[in-house]
């Protein structure tokens, strides 16, 4: 015979026999936690209470504290590369001391658009056999928004490669700020072109005049007034 019978019910109380009942899970920790809260008394769950909303309120109050902070050690915007913010103008040259001068002064405007201040020295003037320096001091800062006039003092210490008609002349100079320090070259035009070739001619006058080869500029070059 085959078949199947009525289910026992567990602990009969036919019988005295005892069943394992499969299946039943323990009491979840949800409601283990949910019957110890009930059981705490009514003061020590509002404290509770209390504390974590003390605690939530201090991590809001601190996580932006944070995100703040981090911005501020990586700034979104870095400074500007000096050869990027600096302007240079010509105003024009001193009267020489004499005709045969072989030094002349050249004035010139130099302005910083934006950024932190940009320090500068002037470390060259075109071409070999020409030295050049700002005078009185050899480096000078300009601030942002600022212009300061300047005056480079250009010798003449070796005429044999010299041109006397200098085409594009331009000064070489070192820009430093913040974020770099930048060799660069500033190229000028007609104005300082008859300027230098005037001191040119007084210093290494000869016949007849070649003409100047193209400078070549040193790491940057830009064309300045």
């Amino acid at each position: 015979m085959s078949g199947i019978g009525p289910v026992e019910p567990v602990d009969s109380p036919e019988t005295d026999e005892s069943y394992d009942v499969i299946g039943v899970d323990g009491p979840r920790l949800t409601d283990r936690w949910t019957t110890r809260w009930t059981g705490l008394p009514p003061r020590t769950r509002r404290t509770a209470l209390a504390m974590g909303a003390i605690t939530a309120a201090t991590a809001a109050a601190l996580v932006p504290h944070a995100l703040t902070a981090d911005r501020t050690e990586t700034p979104e915007n870095p400074a500007p590369w000096p050869a990027n913010v600096t302007a240079w103008h010509y105003l024009g040259s001193a009267p020489p001391a004499s005709p045969q001068a072989t030094s002349g002064r050249f004035r010139f405007a130099v302005s910083v658009h934006s950024g932190p201040p940009v320090t500068v020295r002037v470390i060259g003037a075109a071409f070999k056999g020409l030295t050049a320096h700002a005078t009185p001091a050899p480096d000078f800062t300009v601030s942002a928004g600022a212009t300061r006039r300047i005056t480079v003092e250009i010798s003449v210490a070796d005429c044999s490669d010299l041109p006397l008609n200098a085409h594009l002349p331009f000064l070489d100079v070192t820009l430093r700020n913040t974020r770099a320090i930048q060799p660069h070259s500033f190229i000028f035009g007609d104005a300082y072109s008859r300027d230098l070739s005037e001191l040119l001619h007084g210093a290494c006058g000869r016949a007849p005049a070649r003409p100047a080869p193209r400078p070549t500029g040193s790491a940057g070059s830009q064309n300045a007034d």
